[in-house]
């Protein structure tokens, strides 16, 4: 029996999320991972349990469109400077992780407490999973 596309579409969210899960699972440092789509809407995402959430619904739609746009644009510079690795950015309660891959931007936050040296070492876990 031939799959239906809203089955196939599912089965990738299940799939996405399973990855979410796994990085979540690295280092209880993470605070929450999703992925969203180049319009920046989410397609899944999963808060660390028992963590309060820095933003709500809407500045967090903010975020996420405010990236997927910036990584857009950066895409046109990308013959140039070659494909984007990751992206780190450093906020007064919270480090983010942006990688860009062929199914969307995966948004990752981190306790600002830990060391760069740690955030390198999540990061490098991060792409065996992604």
């Amino acid at each position: 029996m031939q799959k239906t596309p809203n089955q196939k579409w599912n089965e990738k969210i299940t799939q996405y999320r399973k990855k979410c899960q796994s990085i979540l699972e690295l280092s209880k440092s993470i605070r929450y991972v999703g992925l969203v789509n180049e319009y920046g809407r989410t397609l899944t995402g999963i808060f660390r349990p028992g963590l309060d959430t820095l933003l709500s619904n809407e500045p967090a739609r903010n975020e996420f469109f405010l990236v997927s746009t910036m990584l857009a644009m950066r895409n046109k510079a990308s013959s140039a400077l070659g494909n984007m690795d990751s992206a780190i950015i450093r906020h007064d309660k919270v480090t983010l992780v942006i990688f860009q891959r062929k199914e969307g931007i995966y948004y990752i936050s981190i306790n600002k407490s830990i060391t760069p040296d740690a955030v390198n070492q999540i990061i490098t876990k991060i792409k065996k999973i992604i």
